[in-house]
């Protein structure tokens, strides 16, 4: 449990270091005239995914979920994967990127990196790192519970950023 307590102490400060480049990119597209969209729905997921971090803590310690090492070293592998892809999506992104929608008026859509393939692909490592990291130590509650919250709120926030893209009117860059 020691390790894995460190992993998900880890992914933490990982959060705490998004959040830092999330303010500083904030800054400079609401400098550059950027308009943010649907406000309302990034104080849950924000919740969200710190719950997604206490569960991952709190499921393996009360319910005393073991380490199960079929389950639990493939799905390290993909919570590593999904940070390697969030990165990936932050570097592509550069100062565009943000945990708020906002968007940047006659900024082309990026068409490189991992964007090349997905639309969306940050949202395919949360969603994958939602499952992973509670299972590496089979905290299957955790994973489910997020998965469906994470499931409704990336609805909302897939709509918000789709509708927020398509009035600004962005052609593809490449």
């Amino acid at each position: 449990m020691t390790w894995y307590t460190l992993l998900v102490l880890l992914v933490g400060a990982e959060r705490i270091a998004e959040l830092v480049v999330a303010r500083r990119n904030t800054a400079w597209c609401l400098a550059l005239g950027g308009t943010e969209h649907g406000r309302g729905h990034h104080p849950p997921m924000v919740l969200l995914h710190t719950a997604l971090l206490l569960g991952c803590l709190l499921e393996p310690a009360v319910a005393d979920r073991p380490f199960v090492p079929a389950l639990g070293w493939p799905m390290l592998a993909l919570a590593l994967g999904a940070q390697a892809v969030r990165w990936w999506c932050i570097a592509t992104l550069g100062p565009r990127w943000n945990t708020r929608v906002i968007v940047l008026p006659g900024a082309p859509l990026v068409a490189r990196g991992p964007y090349r393939w997905l639309r969306h692909p940050n949202y395919v490592a949360v969603v994958v790192e939602g499952v992973a990291l509670p299972l590496v130590h089979s905290a299957w509650a955790t994973a489910l519970g997020f998965t469906l919250l994470n499931a409704f709120l990336l609805g909302v926030r897939i709509r918000c950023e789709e509708s927020a893209l398509a009035g600004a009117a962005p052609v593809a860059a490449r």
